[in-house]
């Protein structure tokens, strides 16, 4: 009987703290916390906010998959089989524009921020290339990031081109001591001349040309930890450098 009035107990305890799991997650400001329909909920709000067309792109795409379906199914039979494919390439069009639209509203939302290059570096598929964001910083939030793939060894500054630029210039030489041999290469995120924009960065590190294996990069990888330690003890500003809501949004998370 005590063993019963135990395991009553244990379960009531279970279902409250699970009860209250749930509630939590429900009132949470955390994109981890929600589920993927609120998810999609609140990355349309977002998104939308930035481009008002929005929803007459995705009511456009969903549009044409329903017409092409339609259309086939005059010629083709079953003509319902026909309606049914045109309603699943419909929503399949509209998600493709949802996400095109939502990235792009994401770099405008965080275009110009302090730590912005992060969105971009979120992009880039975390299987080939090691991010991490804001390596280094000054008291005027310029920002060097890293980024270590198969197009090599990378330091991305942004922030004004000349105090960058001084900054840039001591992360290369850290990185080159340790790199043993392997080169630096930079770009500088911004508008001006010479400049790669946010909502080109990543595609412009996509195309470097591959010039590192999985095997360079994890030994490279080992060597930067010499680094990464000392990173403790800088002092990099703790300033508008947020950017994770932006990345799990254009992740889906």
């Amino acid at each position: 009987m005590a063993r019963s009035e135990k395991a009553k107990e244990l379960e009531a305890k279970q279902k409250a703290a699970a009860k209250a799991e749930k509630e939590r997650k429900k009132n949470s400001d955390d994109p981890r916390d929600w589920g993927q329909l609120r998810q999609i909920r609140e990355t349309y709000k977002m998104a939308s906010e930035f481009d008002p067309a929005m929803k007459w792109w995705l009511l456009g795409a969903g549009l044409v998959g329903i017409l092409a379906g339609a259309v086939a199914g005059i010629f083709l039979d079953p003509w319902w089989m026909w309606l049914i494919v045109g309603v699943m390439l419909g929503i399949t069009l509209a998600m493709m524009v949802f996400l095109r639209r939502v990235k792009r509203a994401t770099y405008t939302k965080f275009d110009g921020q302090a730590g912005s290059a992060e969105v971009a570096l979120g992009m880039l598929d975390k299987k080939k290339w090691i991010s991490t964001p804001a390596i280094a910083a000054n008291k005027s939030f310029d920002v060097i990031h890293r980024t270590l793939g198969p197009g090599g060894l990378i330091l991305i500054s942004e922030g004004e081109p000349t105090r960058a630029k001084a900054l840039l210039a001591t992360e290369v030489k850290r990185h080159e001591q340790v790199a043993y041999g392997v080169k630096v290469i930079t770009i500088s995120m911004g508008k001006g001349e010479g400049q790669v924009p946010l909502d080109k960065l990543a595609d412009h590190i996509k195309k470097l040309p591959k010039t590192m294996d999985a095997t360079k990069i994890a030994e490279v990888k080992q060597r930067l930890k010499a680094i990464d330690a000392m990173r403790s003890r800088m002092p990099i500003p703790k300033g508008p450098i947020n950017t994770r809501g932006a990345r799990q949004a254009m992740r889906g998370r």
